[in-house]
């Protein structure tokens, strides 16, 4: 479990992380979400000691990451793929990893046939597309088969292979009973990885609940229509005050109007509907109504 306890931690005069309390239970996947600028990295790196807070308090399995010895035992994280030595191959730098941390070097190639990286293992880490970098960083969270996991944007620079892939791994890692927690700015992503949210602003908690019932605390449900005649329908929809966005199947998202009131304006126009499908409010949706107030950038944090 990862635990944290009015939090704070200031740059100067700058407060990144303020009075944050929450916690990142085993068992599921914890999704960290906030603007740019609302404290999401700073939170990350102290709880794994790279940043002293200044004041409260956060700890990895009841205890500050700082007193851990053989770290990558107790906790993996992903922060930076970038971070890793371009002349380096990944088996060499997870070989370093493993000798620093006692792990043994059979661990070593379990973790890059896990990843799909066995076979450019040799190869020096700089030729790496940003994709084969964020692989190579999961390797290194996954080195020491830690039960607290952290990654912080692990998602960027992944294809459509690599994220189902990613998505899978996440989902497998909460179901043998370990703490995920991993923060992304990909809403749609974060919609099928996630089970519960914890949102935060301006470095401080908006929500901590599970992510359905976050999502659902959007104020714009919505409305999915198909007509052969959507003209027609657009602009008899708008006339009564509905907004439409039309969709790349031919479809539009309606907006502002029921499910039943854009049935009976129809009905009066005497448009043929071949799709009414009401929706709720999405995740994405949600997360920009309740982080409206929350999304300036402050100097001294990137995320």
């Amino acid at each position: 479990m990862i635990e944290a306890h009015e939090l704070t931690k200031r740059y100067g005069r700058t407060t990144a992380v303020d009075g944050l309390s929450f916690r990142v239970r085993p068992g599921v996947v914890t999704g960290f979400l906030g603007p740019n600028g609302s404290g999401k990295t700073t939170t990350l790196r102290t709880a794994l000691g790279l940043n002293r807070p200044t004041a409260g308090s956060v700890t990895i399995g009841g205890r500050p990451f700082r007193e851990r010895r053989r770290g990558m035992r107790h906790a993996g994280a992903l922060l930076d793929a970038q971070d890793v030595h371009p002349g380096r191959s990944a088996y060499a730098h997870l070989r370093a990893l493993a000798c620093a941390n006692s792990i043994p070097r059979g661990r070593v190639t379990e973790v890059l046939e896990e990843v799909g990286l066995a076979a450019v293992a040799r190869r020096r880490v700089g030729g790496y597309s940003l994709g084969m970098k964020q692989r190579l960083g999961i390797a290194g969270a996954l080195l020491g088969d830690p039960p607290v996991l952290l990654f912080d944007e692990p998602l960027n620079g992944l294809d459509p292979e690599g994220v189902l892939w990613s998505r899978g791994l996440f989902h497998r890692l909460a179901a043998e009973g370990r703490t995920v927690f991993v923060s992304s700015h990909l809403m749609s992503e974060m919609e099928q990885t996630a089970d519960h949210l914890i949102v935060i602003g301006r470095g401080r908690l908006i929500a901590d609940e599970p992510l359905a019932r976050f999502a659902a605390r959007g104020t714009r449900p919505s409305v999915t229509v198909r007509t052969p005649d959507p003209g027609a329908l657009a602009r008899a929809l708008r006339s009564e005050g509905a907004a439409l966005e039309t969709r790349g199947d031919g479809s539009c998202t309606v907006t502002g109007l029921s499910t039943d009131r854009i049935a009976e304006i129809a009905l009066d126009h005497r448009i043929v509907l071949h799709e009414l499908v009401p929706r709720g409010s999405s995740l994405e949706e949600a997360f920009l109504e309740l982080t409206a107030d929350s999304s300036d950038h402050r100097a001294g944090e990137s995320g």
